[in-house]
């Protein structure tokens, strides 16, 4: 494990490097979800073109985030000693040619596909940004460069969905997904130029038997357990309500077409400005009332969506959304933290079993919650996402009576919050 830089090494805020490395790593969270989350508008569409059903379109969705789940934290691990501007790169790259060649899928089986392979080509991503910034850039100015990661990856996973709309409204589906993979691949090449010049150097190679005991250490804690059920739980209801959502409107008795019924998506908004105002309280009130708190939020949203009002239904979308952040980005960073408060404890490795929950967590739910509204409705879904939420409040709350885990010294890096 790299020891933690000084605070005068890496590049300092202002500096031409710094602004390089902000933008560029802006470039790579724009492309990263503007790819996985770009489907979810075209779920209804997906199921009237290839005749499925309202859970099995989720599928679109669902490959790429259970593949990205299952293989981030191995490749995580495994990549980084070679190379992090190589695997960056080749990451993206990748993902963006299989965009552009999945307008082409002639099934719905092939394009679900296509869309498991771009998960494993982006699952090593999110973790290698996180590290190469932590290597790169001076400790006091960490949390603003990664504000910028935070806010590609953010405007990503909106712009994907409003995109695919509007265009498949005006050209189809097909068209829509080629800009998709258009836009990816031009955030791509501005990625790599850039990009500036690795400063720190290597990290020694790791195997994957060497993973065993810190994963062994890690799923053990008591603790890190209930915040991965929490990530799990929170993320699985979350991507429910949006994926579900474009098909309640686009029915009787509303009719709002598919690129109108995207502007659902414009509630995401709220998460750049909940997360940081929840990580605040917080530190000042403790992180498992707000966790529950964001819950509870959510929970009240899912039943705010059942009458069939279009304002009301919006506004409990949003108080879904708000809940969610809230929750979300508590839960990401204790997990961190308790990590690091942990002998032999890793953030980066906890970050990366959250990030493997948090991706379980959106295909899993996601599907299942296809199932209840394919069954019951509108109705199945918000009694679903309160089954969930429930879970996730017994669970986030059992969390800070485990006790303190061993004490060690020094964290040895920031952790992330995943979008």
């Amino acid at each position: 494990m790299a020891t933690i830089q000084s605070e005068e090494a890496g590049h300092q805020r202002g500096t031409p490097g710094y602004r390089r490395l902000g933008a560029a790593m802006w470039c790579a969270g724009l492309a990263t979800f503007v790819l996985v989350y770009s489907p979810q508008a075209l779920l209804p569409t997906f199921a009237a073109e290839f005749g499925v059903s309202s859970s099995t379109s989720s599928l679109a969705l669902s490959a790429t985030t259970l593949t990205l789940a299952l293989a981030v934290v191995p490749l995580s691990a495994v990549t980084e000693s070679w190379g992090r501007t190589r695997m960056m790169t080749a990451a993206l790259a990748v993902s963006a040619a299989l965009g552009l060649l999945a307008p082409f899928s002639p099934t719905f089986g092939v394009l679900v596909g296509v869309r498991a392979l771009q998960g494993v080509a982006l699952a090593a991503l999110p973790a290698l940004a996180m590290a190469h910034m932590t290597r790169e850039v001076a400790p006091r100015w960490l949390g603003g460069a990664v504000g910028l990661l935070i806010a590609g990856n953010a405007l990503g996973g909106l712009t994907g969905r409003l995109i695919t709309g509007f265009v498949a409204d005006v050209a189809g589906w097909r068209v829509a997904l080629g800009v998709i993979g258009g836009v990816s691949l031009l955030c791509t090449v501005a990625f790599r130029l850039l990009l500036p010049t690795p400063r720190a150097p290597g990290v020694p190679r790791i195997r994957l038997r060497d993973l065993g005991g810190p994963l062994r250490l890690h799923l053990a804690d008591p603790v890190l357990r209930s915040l991965f059920a929490v990530s799990f739980l929170v993320m699985g209801a979350f991507v429910t309500v949006y994926n579900y959502a474009g098909f309640r409107l686009e029915e009787p008795p509303f009719g709002v077409p598919v690129g109108l019924a995207g502007l659902v998506f414009l509630g995401y908004l709220a998460g750049p400005a909940v997360s940081p105002w929840a990580g605040r309280l917080a530190d000042r009130y403790g992180r498992a009332p707000i966790v529950a708190s964001g819950l509870l939020v959510a929970a009240v949203g899912a039943w705010v969506t059942l009458p069939a009002n279009l304002l009301v239904i919006c506004v409990g979308i949003l108080l879904v959304t708000i809940g969610f952040f809230a929750a979300h980005a508590v839960a990401s960073g204790w997990a961190g933290r308790r990590a690091a408060e942990m002998t032999d404890g890793s953030p980066a490795l906890a970050s990366s079993i959250y990030l493997l929950a948090y991706y379980a967590g959106s295909s899993v739910g996601g599907s299942l919650g296809g199932v209840a509204y394919d069954h019951l409705g509108w109705l199945g879904v918000s009694c679903f996402l309160t089954l969930l939420l429930a879970a996730a409040l017994v669970v986030g709350l059992r969390a800070p009576l485990r006790g303190p885990g061993p004490a060690r010294g020094r964290p040895r890096g920031p952790t992330t919050r995943p979008r």
